[in-house]
């Protein structure tokens, strides 16, 4: 199958089965987004969304989180992975937001960069779901799945997959081309036991392919 054609399928299953795909984090605000982003990293969406409400009753913009001490901010966040970290890169974000950008979550990909704790990814998130930026964020799911598919052929590392996919993906679907892969890959193309079986895209699954000889 020519690559192309692979696209083609894909991505019109996609816009038929998940036409309206969001984000499963919870938030407000781009302030909120952002941090709830910066949280997500290595755990999930829902242990965030039930450590976000207490945080932000606390401090609900960069204002108040960047009065607060990196162990207030550990003490609500503290369930999630890596707290020590995420805690830091929360209060230098939030005060480098104040102070830099009066208060005002950035809204080109190099300012957002600059803040604690956001690379690409967290960068291209806040881009495409804030202001439907034609940018993709590959996180694992995106990875394992744009390369399972084949539609990321001999791709090796994540900036790879983003370019590859951004190349081929047109503009206006590309935002919500960073949730139909992710969501996909979260409830069916799951990274250990994949439900191939059940699976709306495995007429189109180079890896599917492989497995079957189909």
């Amino acid at each position: 199958m020519k690559t192309a054609e692979r696209y083609s399928g894909i991505l019109e299953w996609f816009k038929t089965n998940m036409p309206l795909p969001e984000t499963e984090l919870v938030y407000s605000d781009p302030f909120q987004l952002i941090v709830a982003v910066i949280l997500s990293a290595q755990c999930t969406d829902k242990r965030v969304n039930m450590i976000t409400p207490a945080l932000f009753a606390r401090y609900p913009d960069a204002f108040s989180m960047a009065k607060a001490t990196q162990e207030d901010i550990f003490g609500l966040i503290k369930s999630c992975s890596y707290p020590n970290n995420k805690a830091k890169h929360l209060l230098g974000m939030a005060e480098m937001i104040v102070n830099r950008f009066n208060g005002k979550v950035p809204s080109t990909h190099e300012e957002l960069t600059m803040l604690p704790g956001v690379g690409r990814k967290t960068a291209n998130v806040i881009a495409s779901v804030v202001w439907n930026s034609p940018v993709i964020a590959v996180d694992t799911h995106v990875f394992r799945v744009a390369r399972r598919l084949g539609l990321t052929p001999g791709a090796r590392n994540p900036l790879e997959v983003e370019l590859r996919l951004t190349r081929e993906i047109p503009e206006e679907l590309r935002p919500k081309a960073h949730h139909w892969l992710l969501l996909h890959g979260r409830y069916t193309c799951t990274a250990r036991k994949p439900g191939c079986q059940e699976c709306g895209l495995k007429q189109w699954c180079a890896w599917y392919a492989s497995q079957t000889g189909k």
